[in-house]
C-alpha cells in the first residue's frame, strides 16, 4: 500500500509539473508577442543573433549530416541488395533524408547546442541583474533580449536543415561508394527522379515550428532561472530536454497532419 501510495504521489507530481512548465511556457509566449514585437525592432541584434544560432553551427551540422547520410545508406545497403533493390538506395536514402531525418536531427542538435546556450546567456544576465537593470533603465528585455533569439532560430533552422540535407546526400552518394561504385551524375538523377515538390513542403515547414519552439523554450528557461549559478544550469539543462520533446511532439503531430491531407 505504501509503495503505491508513493507511486501515486510521484505521478501525481510528475503531471503538476507538466502543466506548470506548460503553462509557464505558454505565458512566456504570450508575453514575448505583447510586449517584444512592437517597434523600434532591433535589427542589428537580430542580425548579431542570427549569425550565433546559424553561422556557428554549420561545423557541427556539417559534421552530423555527413556522417548521418553515410551511416544510414551503409546500414540499409545490405537488406536492399539481399532483396534485389539495390538500385533503389538513392531514392531510399534522399526521402528519408528529406523527410524526416534531416529535418528531426537538426532540430534535435540545434535543440543542444542553441537552445542550452540562449538559456545559460539569458540565465546568467538573469542571476546577475542584468535584465533587472535593463528595465529600470526603460530598455524593453522582451524585445531587445527574447525576441531577437526567438526570431533568429525561427529563420535559421530551416536554412540549417536545408544545408544539413544537402552534406547528407553527399555522405550518401560517399557510402554508396564505399562498396559500389556509382557515379554523381546517377545517384543524384536517382534523388531527384524519386522527390517530389510535396515531399519538401511538410519537411521544410515544421522547421519553422522546431526554431520557434528551441528559441521559445531558451529563453522562458533562462529569463525566468533563479537560484544563483545552480540555477543557470539547471535551467540550460531543463532547457535542452524540454525542447528536444517539443521539437518530437511537433513532429509527430506535423507528421500526422500531413499524412491525413495526403502528402504521406
Amino acid at each position: 500500500m505504501a509503495s503505491e501510495k508513493n507511486t501515486e504521489n510521484v505521478f501525481s507530481k510528475s503531471l503538476d509539473e507538466f502543466f506548470l512548465e506548460m503553462a509557464e511556457l505558454a505565458t512566456f509566449c504570450v508575453n514575448v508577442f505583447r510586449y517584444g514585437f512592437k517597434p523600434p525592432y532591433e535589427f542589428r541584434e537580430i542580425r548579431n543573433q542570427c549569425y550565433e544560432v546559424g553561422i556557428r553551427s554549420f561545423g557541427l551540422v556539417s559534421l552530423t549530416g555527413f556522417i548521418l547520410g553515410m551511416v544510414l545508406v551503409m546500414q540499409s545497403r545490405p537488406t536492399m541488395v539481399e532483396f534485389g533493390a539495390g538500385a533503389y538506395l538513392p531514392a531510399m536514402s534522399s526521402l528519408s533524408i528529406i523527410r524526416e531525418i534531416g529535418p528531426l536531427i537538426t532540430a534535435l542538435i540545434c535543440a543542444g547546442k542553441i537552445g542550452s546556450g540562449i538559456s545559460a546567456e539569458l540565465g546568467s544576465m538573469k542571476v546577475t541583474e542584468q535584465i533587472d537593470a535593463m528595465e529600470v533603465s526603460g530598455t524593453n528585455p522582451f524585445r531587445y533580449l527574447v525576441a531577437t533569439r526567438i526570431l533568429a532560430t525561427t529563420l535559421m533552422i530551416p536554412i540549417l536543415t536545408v544545408y544539413a540535407d544537402f552534406v547528407s546526400l553527399i555522405g550518401a552518394l560517399v557510402g554508396s561508394n564505399i562498396k559500389d561504385d556509382i557515379s554523381i551524375l546517377f545517384f543524384f538523377n536517382r534523388v531527384f527522379e524519386s522527390l517530389h515538390f510535396t515531399d519538401m513542403i511538410p519537411s521544410f515547414t515544421k522547421t519553422f515550428f522546431f526554431g520557434f519552439t528551441i528559441g521559445l523554450v531558451g529563453c522562458t528557461k533562462g529569463y525566468n532561472s533563479k537560484k544563483g549559478t545552480e540555477g543557470v544550469g539547471k535551467a540550460a539543462n531543463s532547457s535542452v530536454v524540454v525542447a528536444m520533446v517539443g521539437v518530437i511532439i511537433i513532429d509527430m503531430v506535423v507528421t500526422q497532419i500531413t499524412s491525413m491531407l495526403g502528402y504521406l
